[in-house]
């Protein structure tokens, strides 16, 4: 227990002595704050549309098609086709695959 507690005071007082304060240059903290955030909101955009969304939709045309083969064998072995799985699976995708056009526009970035 010493020896954790002698490691965590080592830690604490390492980054304590590694730690920069960060201060705006004019004293408007606010203006530093929209200024970062102009600059990683144009970084967070193209992250979420080269990233984020065609792994989601990766993700659901896999399981999209699954599901669609999963039903065809069901409809083969009982003889109805069950709909609502693949529907919904196909209303997200179309709802992902076109998200980048007019997400942004509706969180106003």
């Amino acid at each position: 227990m010493k020896r954790i507690i002698k490691i965590l005071c080592a830690v604490i007082l390492i980054a304590s002595v590694f730690c920069i304060p960060v201060c705006a240059a004019t004293g408007d903290v606010a203006s530093a704050i929209e200024g970062t955030w102009d600059t990683a909101s144009q970084q967070i955009k193209t992250v979420v549309n080269n990233v984020v969304f065609p792994a989601i939709d990766l993700i659901l045309a896999v399981f999209f098609f699954a599901k669609l083969g999963t039903a065809y064998f069901d409809y083969r072995k009982h003889g109805q086709f069950e709909w609502a799985a693949p529907a919904i699976l196909f209303a997200c995708l179309v709802f992902t695959l076109t998200a980048p056009m007019y997400v942004w526009q509706i969180l106003g970035m």
